[in-house]
């Protein structure tokens, strides 16, 4: 697969990044590294919202995406059935559709019951979700930002603790900071105005959104030195 197609599932995305990018990330970069380029490239998005230039929101927004999908590809964790089961068309904590937190004041988190024949078919269908469970006219895209900022935190800190203890335990806290933050990439895409998986399509129609080819061909210092 050298392409995004626009109907593209979550898989299919974490897919096509392991193809055009396991094998150059793998030479270069650690687990750390990896999750640093996360950082780099959210915090370039929110930079973005500060001074209301949402091109820059949009394309680091989408580099930061592949960033993330290379450091899932690394930890073998499968994000869209990871984020359906956290997930399930309901709060991951008031188990409602739209969430009523704010409105309930919900102090204990509720077992969500997944149907299954809910589950969406493609990305754009997620975003769809996170748009009916969390919509976005009940918050600024700032407010969108801050929780995106938040999130890629709370997954570095859930890696910080599993690299010190490598416990099961541990690990399944990434796990559930990995479905977060996804759910947060897509609020703020949501808060934009985008599909996501068009955007996508756009950007990696052949191969590597930069050298256009499959596996990528970039150099260590191109990638290092590339801003958007």
């Amino acid at each position: 697969m050298t392409s995004i197609k626009p109907g593209t599932s979550v898989e299919e995305v974490q897919n096509f990044i392991k193809i055009v990018y396991d094998e150059k990330n793998s030479r270069h970069y650690s687990a750390w590294d990896t999750l640093s380029n996360i950082q780099r490239f959210s915090m370039r998005s929110l930079k973005g919202i500060r001074k209301n230039n949402y091109e820059k929101t949009r394309l680091n927004l989408l580099i930061t995406i592949s960033w993330f999908m290379s450091f899932l590809n690394r930890l073998h964790i499968d994000l869209e059935k990871e984020t359906w089961e956290r997930f399930p068309y309901l709060c991951s904590y008031c188990a409602s559709c739209p969430c009523v937190c704010k409105k309930t004041k919900t102090q204990t988190r509720k077992k969500p019951k997944i149907e299954t024949k809910l589950k969406p078919e493609n990305l754009k269908g997620f975003q769809e979700m996170f748009e009916k469970i969390y919509p976005s006219e009940n918050r600024t895209l700032e407010h969108a930002g801050i929780h995106l900022a938040e999130e890629v935190g709370e997954l570095s800190e859930a890696f910080h603790v599993f690299q010190n203890n490598h416990s099961n335990q541990s690990f399944a806290q990434v796990i559930l900071e990995s479905a977060d933050l996804l759910s947060c990439i897509l609020g703020v895409a949501n808060s934009l105005k985008i599909n996501v998986a068009d955007e996508l399509a756009q950007m990696f129609s052949n191969g590597c959104h930069a050298c256009k080819k499959s596996p990528c061909a970039c150099t260590f210092e191109e990638t290092a030195k590339f801003k958007s």
